[in-house]
């Protein structure tokens, strides 16, 4: 299959999500596979809910990573300690790590917390605290985090929200938190017409910065898409396939509205067995509106721009 190039003027012709179902009504999905073999999205809501999956096409609901929450939570979601956002999960070292946010609609008083879990299984994992924060004072916002490992071995927090856009810290593969001797916030993808929901995956020569655009939540309203740019660099800078900077505006356009598939966004990007995996929510217009699991193959063309099939 060719690359998916959008020419102006010209409406692509994006592929639809492979076929699922089951229990798949999830927001800002990541996947993995956990002991037994499991396939588990996590998705926002209370507790980080859970759904599992054989075969990676039936699910099932299996409960919610945290059923308590965390207890640092409340300061940031207005009370709750269990409304939590846009989880991560990883395995290294023996572990599963997942990021997660807390937070309320339009504020940026947020935390990035980590949960870590040696099952990866519901309700097994134990809350290690906050990792970053932010505060009404900040520029940034302090949710919407995902892990990556550079080539060299090296741990990233890639994050953020609307304000000023994208940011990164360096991790500590110790603890999972913030490299002490490197506290630099470096900025990857600037806010020009909202941008959140960042992962970044390596491939090739690349460093892949994936984005969600537009507004979400918003049932068939909903505006999102996603767009990428990429860069030699894990910190940048990062370009789309026009040239132009993420700092600047730029993304080139991988997944948008078509037909009764809304908004997709809230993206992850899984490297299973078989193949690399685009996996998000988009708003299903049959379902008035209600966020739904979508997954798609995730290719690179021969110059090495990422397209979905």
């Amino acid at each position: 299959m060719a690359a998916l190039l959008v020419s102006p003027g010209v409406a692509p012709a994006y592929p639809n999500p492979g076929t699922v179902s089951g229990a798949t009504w999830v927001h800002d999905p990541a996947m993995i596979r956990i002991s037994g073999g499991d396939y588990a999205v996590f998705s926002t809501g209370a507790g980080l809910p859970m759904t599992t999956s054989t075969d990676r096409k039936t699910y099932s609901a299996a409960g919610a990573a945290l059923p308590n929450g965390v207890s640092w939570a409340s300061r940031y979601t207005g009370g709750s300690a269990t409304a939590l956002w846009a989880p991560d999960i990883s395995y290294h070292n023996g572990k599963y790590l997942l990021y997660f946010a807390a937070s309320s609609f339009g504020s940026n008083t947020s935390a990035i917390g980590l949960a870590t879990s040696t099952s990866g299984r519901p309700g097994t994992f134990v809350d290690q605290g906050t990792v970053y924060t932010s505060s009404s004072g900040s520029d940034y916002n302090a949710i919407d985090p995902s892990l990556t490992v550079d080539a060299a071995g090296k741990w990233w927090l890639v994050f953020g929200s609307w304000w000023s856009g994208i940011k990164m810290i360096q991790i500590d593969p110790s603890t999972g938190k913030q490299l002490s001797s490197n506290t630099t916030r470096y900025s990857l993808a600037g806010a020009s017409g909202g941008i959140e929901g960042a992962t970044i995956f390596h491939h090739g020569d690349y460093y892949y910065l994936f984005t969600s655009r537009g507004l979400c939540c918003k049932g068939v309203n909903s505006t999102y898409w996603i767009a990428a740019g990429r860069s030699s660099s894990i910190t940048g800078p990062y370009r789309d396939q026009a040239g132009t900077a993420l700092t600047n505006g730029g993304g080139t356009k991988i997944l948008a509205t078509h037909g009764n598939f809304v908004g997709p966004g809230g993206e992850s990007v899984y490297s299973d067995t078989d193949h690399d995996l685009l996996v998000y929510h988009y708003y299903d217009a049959t379902a008035n509106g209600a966020a739904k699991l979508g997954i798609n193959y995730l290719n690179f063309s021969s110059d090495g721009w990422p397209y979905v099939s």
